[in-house]
């Protein structure tokens, strides 16, 4: 990891507080935008391909709830392995094994997975997800025949 001098949070620090938190918010009973702050900055976008069912890019703490639950609605597990981490100034490059399965057939998928995401004030600004296949997971969403 490369660490400029002055930095408070490795690449796997942002990460990992960044995760718990968004696991916490989709895991919770009811919904806290606040509680999002830790990990994201007021000012957050999060832009998601077009072909999956919440594409667009997704502004503000409420943005990121409202993703998040939208998230919620289509997969009812989501998880992530084999995480690696860089970290360049205030963006760190992230790729894993993502894990999902879809709520309503309940078929799983796993894939690689990469993201692009930006930090200030350890608190993501920005954030760019790089599905292996979003093909895949569009199959896996798709109602039955």
């Amino acid at each position: 990891m490369t660490h400029q001098p002055g930095d408070q949070h490795s690449a796997m620090q942002l990460l990992e507080r960044m995760f718990a938190v968004e696991m916490a918010f989709l895991n919770a009973e009811t919904e806290d935008l606040e509680a999002l702050a830790v990990a994201f900055h007021p000012d957050v976008v999060v832009h998601e391909p077009s072909s999956l069912p919440y594409a667009g890019d997704w502004r503000g703490l409420a943005g990121v709830g409202a993703l998040f639950r939208r998230m919620r609605e289509v997969w009812s597990d989501i998880g992530v392995e084999r995480m690696e981490a860089v970290r360049a100034g205030d963006t760190v490059l992230m790729t894993c094994t993502l894990h999902l399965t879809a709520r309503r057939s309940g078929e799983a998928v796993s894939q690689p997975f990469a993201e692009v995401l930006r930090f200030r004030d350890g608190r993501l600004t920005d954030g760019l997800p790089f599905y292996h296949d979003t093909g895949a997971l569009a199959a896996v969403l798709a109602p039955s025949p």
